[in-house]
């Protein structure tokens, strides 16, 4: 993956977030997801690959003393923060790779890389579900539902100054550099979102369709048509069918297997536009340890396969 890079300066390092948060929804223990991959062996892992790894101070895991687990101000806070890890990884030309947590850590991540490559960065959003509601449409109000509306600056009030997110500038990640493979469970104020914005988007139907291999090329194709352009990947584990990846907190059935899974990772690396990838929502509270040690692998192994790793 260094060597093909077409826009790290430092692609044989690794900048590693280890982001443990569950602020953005109320089930407890996805806080926990970064810490159970590097039990797994992820940091040896990357390193067996040939990368050097630069590891972000680690955040503490502390919810907010009062008030609901999704607290706007303190999901805000500590999405600056992992913007702010990130946007410095970017900056030094390594590989952003960042673990969660949940997605609302996404609104960290997305301004962290958009800061260092401004408006032509692409976003590949791995995901069952679209993430894209506003505080207008959500029905259940977590905010790991609601990231890419306040990065592409679509909701009703923006906010502003010290309000929670009033650091993010809207539209940092635009509508047209936006596309979705694998949503499957999608609310009714979100489809409405993907079409007033014109946001494209590949749900499951579409891969039963084409086939992985074309959804991912025109996926790219939409976004990044001549692979001119970096692209940040944020991978969601519950893109995946239950079958492959049970311990996570919203799991909907009939999702990506396997192979899927890391053919988009694979395709999307062979690129050489992969300058950032998130990889969230494994929570360890969920299952039993065989369903956990599934996740996990299944967590470390998409992260390898972003990082170049291929099957010959």
């Amino acid at each position: 993956m260094a060597d093909r890079s077409k826009f790290l300066k430092s692609g044989s390092t690794v900048g590693l977030t280890c982001v443990p948060f569950s602020g953005g929804q109320p089930k407890g223990g996805v806080d926990d997801g970064p810490i159970e991959m590097i039990r797994f062996g992820i940091l040896d892992q990357i390193e067996g690959m040939g990368y050097a790894i630069e590891l972000s101070p680690g955040m503490e895991n502390q919810r907010p003393a009062s008030g609901a687990p999704e607290n706007p101000m303190y999901v805000s806070m500590a999405a600056q923060r992992v913007a702010e890890q990130v946007r410095e990884h970017c900056a030094a030309g390594r590989m952003a790779v960042t673990l969660g947590g949940d997605h609302s850590i996404a609104m960290g991540t997305l301004v962290g890389s958009s800061d260092v490559y401004g408006a032509d960065l692409c976003v590949v959003w791995v995901d069952a579900h679209a993430d894209i509601n506003t505080p207008e449409t959500t029905d259940s109000g977590n905010l790991h539902g609601c990231p890419l509306a306040y990065v592409l600056g679509i909701c009703a009030e923006t906010p502003q100054g010290d309000a929670p997110f009033g650091w993010i500038k809207p539209g940092c990640v635009r509508k047209d550099r936006l596309v979705y493979i694998g949503l499957r469970d999608v609310d009714a104020g979100e489809k409405m979102l993907l079409r007033k914005h014109n946001i494209k988007a590949f749900s499951m139907h579409d891969v039963d369709k084409h086939g992985i291999g074309r959804v991912v090329e025109m996926a790219l194709d939409h976004v990044n048509p001549d692979r001119l352009l970096p692209v940040h990947m944020s991978f969601d584990v519950d893109a995946l069918d239950p079958s492959v990846a049970p311990a996570t907190g919203t799991p909907v059935r009939g999702g990506l297997t396997f192979r899927e899974g890391h053919y988009i990772c694979e395709a999307v690396a062979e690129t050489g536009c992969l300058v950032a990838v998130d990889l969230v929502e494994v929570n360890p509270a969920l299952g039993d340890p065989e369903s956990l040690r599934q996740t996990v692998a299944v967590g470390c192994s998409l992260v390898r396969c972003s990082l170049g790793e291929s099957l010959l």
